[in-house]
This record gives C-alpha cells, sequence and structure tokens, in this order.
C-alpha cells in the first residue's frame, strides 16, 4: 500500500495522521481486518495555480464498514491523487467514521 502514495504523502485516519509512505505502510498494517462496502462516489478535477498545472483529482468514497468483532459504521474518505511521472500517486488521504446524530425528544 505504501508504494501507493507519494514519498511525503498525508493519511489521516480518523484524527490520526501519519507522513510519508513508509509510515504510511506501517499504520495501515497496524489496521484491524475490515470489510468495506462503498454506495457513493465521486471524482473531481482540481483546477487550480495551487498544484502548479499538475493533473490532480479529488476523489469521495464512502459506504459502510465492519470491523472484527464489530458491528456496521458508515464511512467517509477523500483522496487528493496525483500523477507522477506516468503513475497515479495518493498526496492526500483522510478517512473518517462516521457518528449518527444523537436524537433529543422536545
Amino acid at each position: 500500500m505504501g508504494r501507493m502514495y507519494l514519498d511525503n504523502g498525508l493519511l489521516v485516519w480518523n484524527g490520526n495522521g501519519s507522513s510519508g509512505k513508509d509510515n504510511i505502510q506501517k499504520y495501515l498494517i497496524d489496521l484491524p481486518t475490515s470489510e468495506h462496502t462503498i454506495t457513493n462516489l465521486d471524482a473531481q478535477p482540481i483546477i487550480d495555480e495551487a498544484v502548479g498545472g499538475q493533473l490532480t483529482y479529488m476523489i469521495q468514497a464512502g459506504g459502510t464498514v465492519r470491523y472484527a468483532d464489530e458491528g456496521v459504521r458508515p464511512f467517509q474518505q477523500t483522496f487528493i491523487i496525483t500523477a507522477q511521472e506516468d503513475k497515479w500517486k495518493i498526496a492526500s488521504d483522510c478517512y473518517r467514521l462516521q457518528d449518527g446524530l444523537a436524537r433529543t425528544e422536545n
């Protein structure tokens, strides 16, 4: 997995950060076994001088995840990917488990 990230890539996993492809690889290996189901996906080009004209996309995915010995929970993940030579690499990856809104009775 680490090879999919830029050398200086960034991962934020449910509020915990890791940077650099080797550190990201270690972080991902240490995560518990999971089964993800993607129910929505969107990709948009980033057209901005901030990326220096580099071909870059933002990809958003959402769905449900089940970790070992836990119930199903919704998740949202946002990637920024960019072309490096002839390969796509992840520059930024933000993953969040989603919690339902608390309901109050009036």
